[in-house]
Formats: C-alpha cells, structure tokens, sequence
C-alpha cells in the first residue's frame, strides 16, 4: 500500500513538472531577454528539486493551516459552544454544531496558510543559501516559482470546492440541529444587550439575570398594520413550549401609529403585559440563509430574483410617484385660496417621501450584499493563488531566520489583506462603490507587487 502510495506521488509530481515545463518559455519571458530565454531552455527544469520544494511548501503550509484553523476555530466557534453550555444543550449537540460549523473555519484559513507557507519555504531556502547553490548550478528561479503556483492553484481549488460545496451542506445540517436545540432550549434566542430580529418583530434587550431581562423595546406591526413599540423596564421570560417564547412586561409602555397617516397615534400603559413569540416566527429566522451560506450558483440565482423583485417595486412606486406629482400638479395650477392649497405642504412632503423611496428601492440592501458575497466566493479561496506572486519575492529577501521573517510578514500581510477585504465590504455596502473592485482589489494589489518585486529580484 505504501508503495502504491508512492508511485501515485511520485506520478503526481512528474505530470506536474511535464506540464510546467510547457509553460515554461511563456513565463520566463517575463524576467528575461531573448538571449537568456534561450540559455535558460537549454537547462530545463529540475524534477527533482520541483519535487522538493512543492513537498517542503505543502509541509509549511499544513503547520501553517492549523495555526490560522485554531484562530477562527477559537474566535468563532468555542464562542457559540460556550453560549449553548450555559444554557445546559447536551455536549453532543454542541459537539456536531462544531463539526457543522468547520467547512466556514476551514475556508478561511486555506488562502492564509499558503500566502504564510510559501513565506516560510521559500525564506528557509535563501536563508539556508539552497536558492543560490541552485542558481549556481545554472538552474534558474522558474525551479522555485512554479512548485509555488502548482501549490496556490491546487488549494485555491480545494477552498473554493469547501467554501461552494461543503460549506452550504454543513449549514443546512447546523440550521437542522439548531432548530431541534431551539425546540428544547428556546432560551438560547435571547442575550444581553443585543438586537434579535424575528419575523416582523424586533427586540432590544439590556442586561440579562437569568431569566430577567431589564430595559427591552419590542418594535413589531400588528395584523392590522400598525406599527407598535413596546417598552418595559423588566421583562421575564418563559418557555412557552409548543407555543413558543413568552416574555411577561413589567411596566409596560405600549405606541402604535398608523401606516399610512403616521400623526394618528394611541399610547397606553400597563403594569403587566404578556407577550408572545410564536416558533414559527423563530424557526423562520434560524433557518435563513445568507448568501455567504450559499453556493455561488445559488447567489447567481438569488441575485436574478432579486434584480427582477426590484423591478416590480420600482415600477410601483413609479406609479404613487406620478399620482403624487398629479396632485401636486394640481393644487399648484388651482393656486390659493382653496381647501387644496391648504394640503400644499402635506402633498410635498408625500411626494419627497415617494421619491426617497423610489431612489431605496434601486439601493436594496439585500441585493447589494448578496452580490458582494458572489464576488466574495470567488476573490477569496484564489487568493492563495494571488499570494503566491507576492510571497515568493519576499522570501528570496530573507536573509537569517527564514522561516521566523517569513512567519511575521505572512501574518503582517494576512491582517492587512483581512482589513483591506472588510473595508471594500464596508464601503461596498454603505458607499456603493464597486463590489467587484471592492472584493478583487486586495488581490489584485497583491499580483501588482509581487511580480514587481520578482522583476526586480531576477534581474540584479
């Protein structure tokens, strides 16, 4: 077995450098003139030392790939353990919430341990001065660029095969437990000083004492549409079974307001107030999915609905838009006096609602951020293959403590490239600006810099 094992890698590895090798006169074209195109083709590629060097990166990858696994494993998930303990959830279902959950850590940390890997390798060779007895021998720096982008392609592919494939899965598993989990500890919905959305309900909780929740607002619509706002200084709150949640208000102050005519309002006041939370509407909340949760056909679908639903919004407020700008059209061709032109101020108001509204609808929140995480599913699994072009370079900079240098910079740039990606998401989101530019511009900027600092390395 270990033999076949073996000859299976080894097979491997011979196809990869035949198949680099025919890439070989468009790549270093590059880096060199003709006259050293022709020097370099006559020395080839060293199999040998292409297998070296892919088995050395693939080696500091993996070290790398369970230091960053154990940082998001950390941050994201013994979090969410910790929260389900207290609320006394069996070990075993907080154990399959973990498994369920890893595809998300596992696609993170996949493009970091390479762009630190290659670091590591490749500062360990020049520091070690095995880079310069291979240039030595007539050996050129393609021996050490292609094992490096034969790394970066094959698990900028196997994260995108988790973030696309494995990832949706286990969310549609973790959203199956959490529900059976919410059925039997309903409690785990609510904590301290947060927002939690419901279907049609919003509630904000302060401090939280067990059971005992103190300062809560509950913003919701009732079956007649009206809009109501529910403040109350303490709230207990109860397990409702089958029903749901219960949440019984002490010193409840309750508004409502009118859809449409928001100045006919009702107030009252109670010194006790019941209010429930049916399963329904929390089983609907727990089993969304986000679109960074879904395939990336999925999102592609998402979007087309979405681009076709905002349409046919838009195309309705058009039309209160025109019956707006009627009526206004009207009152100010009647002119004063007139019981018209007493609703002059009230009809502009209208109309410059309308056509705020108009403007929301071409700017849905849903669908902008729907195709951020599209650009997003793509951007970041083949960032391990932008990183490559850049960690290499900078390895060949190293000069003691490779693997230590290579190490600090690989972490330096992975917080960089981390801020970079979350403020084009920010600005994407909020600002406007351009999702694919947004998502793709780290790794853009990534590609532009290393080849820079390559053309600068081989030519010296």
């Amino acid at each position: 077995m270990v033999k076949l094992y073996n000859s299976f890698i080894f097979t491997f590895f011979d196809k990869c450098a035949s198949s680099a090798g025919k890439l070989y006169n468009s790549f270093i074209s590059l880096f060199f003139d003709k006259r050293s195109m022709e020097m370099e083709s006559k020395r080839g590629i060293s199999v040998t030392l292409f297998k070296y060097i892919l088995t050395e990166a693939f080696f500091s990858f993996f070290i790398c790939f369970l230091f960053f696994f154990f940082v998001f494993f950390v941050n994201q998930i013994l979090l969410m353990a910790k929260e389900v303990l207290a609320k006394h959830v069996p070990l075993g279902q907080v154990a399959l919430l973990i498994l369920f959950s890893l595809p998300t850590v596992i696609a993170m940390s996949a493009p970091f341990a390479s762009l630190v890997g290659t670091l590591m390798t490749v500062g360990r060779l020049t520091s070690d001065n095995e880079i310069l007895v291979m240039l030595s021998s007539g050996l050129s720096y393609l021996n050490i660029f292609l094992p490096a982008i034969v790394m970066g392609i094959i698990i900028s592919i196997m994260s995108f095969i988790t973030n696309d494939v494995l990832l949706p899965a286990g969310t549609v598993q973790f959203n199956k437990l959490w529900r059976r989990i919410l059925f039997s500890t309903p409690s785990l919905e609510l904590e301290a000083n947060s927002v939690k959305k419901f279907k049609g309900t919003a509630i904000i909780t302060g401090d939280v004492t067990d059971n005992t929740i103190k300062n809560v607002m509950i913003i919701d619509k009732t079956s007649d549409g009206e809009r109501r706002v529910i403040m109350a200084s303490e709230a207990e709150l109860k397990d409702g079974g089958n029903e749901g949640l219960s949440l019984g208000l002490e010193n409840a102050f309750i508004l409502s307001s009118k859809e449409i005519v928001r100045e006919d309002y009702d107030y009252a006041s109670a010194s006790f107030l019941q209010y429930w939370i049916s399963n329904e509407d929390i089983m609907q909340t727990v089993m969304s999915v986000s679109p960074r949760e879904m395939s990336s056909w999925d999102v592609r679908k998402a979007i087309k609905q979405k681009n076709v639903d905002v349409g046919i919004k838009a195309n309705e407020r058009k039309g209160k838009l025109v019956i707006q700008a009627a009526n206004l059209e009207n009152i100010l061709r009647k002119g004063p006096p007139g019981e018209s032109w007493s609703r002059k101020s009230a009809t502009i108001t209208n109309f410059q609602r309308e056509a705020q509204t108009l403007a929301g609808v071409y700017k849905d929140r849903s669908l902008r951020l729907h195709i951020i995480e599209y650009f997003k599913k793509f951007s970041m699994p083949f960032a391990a293959f932008f990183f490559v072009f850049l960690a290499v370079p900078l390895g060949l900079m190293a000069k003691k403590s490779g693997q230590t240098v290579g190490f600090m910079i690989g972490i330096i740039i992975a917080v960089i490239y981390w801020s970079m990606l979350f403020v084009g998401q920010t600005m994407a989101l909020r600002i406007g600006t351009s999702p694919f530019w947004s998502m793709w511009l780290p790794n853009i900027l990534s590609l532009a810099i290393g080849l820079a600092l390559a053309v600068v390395r081989v030519r010296k």
